[in-house]
């Protein structure tokens, strides 16, 4: 990518309500990108648009509920395009973490006890909890360390822990703590190796990076929408065969269903599904707008895939600037560490640090004041801070994540902020 690329930060901006709110007489900085994204208006209009004018039951033989059927249809097409795979490998359900729990059930009834299932020590609880449950009916579970420097998976720990038992093997393909981004294509060949299934959590990598699950060739891949623009509901690939020989837990009337509906509980909240489906579509527009930019890295694509690679790309060397000129500033503090993986390897535009002798949530208020919104603690990545990390004692972590809303002038900001801070502690 060119230095001379340009982001068209006014566009984007323009299309969110919520920055236009102030704090304190600051506006509003919404720093807390991986806990969830603001929403452009476009979406919420299409959720509106559906409750309004296409709101029916599925089956019906009258047409609003034929037009609600085809447009469900319609948004498995467009995440299809997201993910790079088949329509009928995209299912929908209420959140990453629910739709997890499910997989888990689903397959202690396949499994027997002592069949193994492999997790990380970098993973959120999301992808780690359902399946150390099924500890509870006689499977073992094992999880691959981390290197406590770098925040990256043990990759000789890792093969170390697989066998002919290995069943599951759940890995995240960036981790919410500080934005470690792991080859996860490389473990899941070595998974395969040994006829492991392997699911893939892509809560917090499919804000920033490109998705292809024909190439990295994962089973199972997950996401949630409202990480990316979207509302509050989780999206799942499922290779077509692995699905079609789950034993999946639903309404006994559709126990034969085929893919992709056997993955999905019961009604769909389509409105859901079709604001979801309109977060994918902006970010192809944004993909539209900067496609003169981007166009060598897209040759051979077409389309709406085509748009939305060029759209993550875009969103992504916008925020890796903002996340570079955050950590050079950090790093100018005194007492305070930034976690993750050194500067040039894979990394989210996510920052998370501490300060020596200030509790993350204090920074964390700090930064509330000043109009800026943060995340403090552990963010649901126990294993990695509580346990790994041992930062109980100071609060965890704060952390910082970009969307491409955000400014320049915002991170200036938040330097600005803990700088004070810092040099106030001091002073006492």
């Amino acid at each position: 990518m060119s230095k001379n690329f340009v982001f068209d930060v006014d566009y984007v901006r323009a299309q969110f309500p919520a920055l236009s709110k102030s704090v304190n007489g600051y506006p509003e900085a919404y720093l807390d990108g991986p806990g969830g994204t603001q929403v452009p208006r476009r979406v919420a209009d299409k959720v509106c648009e559906y409750m309004f004018y296409q709101n029916a039951n599925h089956g019906g033989a009258y047409r609003t509920s034929q037009t609600s059927d085809a447009l469900i249809e319609e948004c498995r097409e467009v995440f299809a395009q997201f993910f790079n795979c088949s329509p009928d490998e995209v299912s929908f359900g209420e959140n990453t973490s629910s739709n997890n729990f499910k997989l888990a059930f689903a397959f202690a009834r396949m499994f027997k006890p002592g069949d193994e299932i492999l997790i990380t020590d970098i993973d959120h609880e999301g992808n780690r909890s359902p399946w150390r449950l099924l500890e509870q009916l006689g499977m073992v579970v094992k999880s691959v360390k981390i290197n406590e420097e770098t925040i990256t998976l043990d990759f000789e720990d890792f093969k170390s822990k697989l066998s002919d038992r290995t069943k599951i093997f759940a890995i995240n393909w960036a981790a919410n703590s500080c934005g470690t981004v792991s080859d996860v294509k490389k473990f899941i060949a070595e998974a395969h190796r040994y006829g492991a299934i392997t699911i893939v959590d892509a809560v917090h990598y499919a804000p920033h990076k490109v998705i292809d699950v024909r190439d990295i060739d994962t089973d199972i891949l997950q996401c949630s929408a409202y990480k990316y623009f979207g509302p509050h509901l989780g999206i799942t690939y499922c290779r077509k065969e692995i699905g079609e020989k789950i034993n999946t837990t639903r309404v006994q009337a559709y126990d034969n269903a085929d893919m992709p509906y056997r993955l999905e509980t019961g009604t769909l909240a389509m409105e859901l599904v079709s604001g979801a489906a309109e977060a994918v579509r902006f970010i192809a527009d944004i993909g539209a707008r900067h496609m003169d930019q981007i166009e060598d890295e897209v040759k051979g694509l077409t389309g709406l895939r085509k748009e939305i690679v060029a759209g993550i790309r875009a969103i992504e060397y916008y925020e890796d600037s903002l996340a570079d000129a955050l950590r050079a500033g950090l790093s100018e503090i005194e007492g305070l560490k930034i976690y993750g993986p050194g500067e040039g390897a894979p990394r989210t535009p996510t920052v998370s640090f501490r300060i020596d002798g200030i509790n993350a949530n204090d920074i964390a208020v700090r930064l509330g004041e000043y109009g800026i919104d943060t995340w403090d603690g552990d963010y649901y990545a126990i294993r990695t801070i509580r346990e790994v990390l041992d930062l109980v004692p100071v609060g965890g972590l704060l952390r910082i994540g970009f969307a491409p809303y955000n400014l320049m002038s915002e991170v200036d900001r938040v330097i600005k902020v803990v700088t004070d801070l810092v040099n106030e502690r001091r002073n006492k």
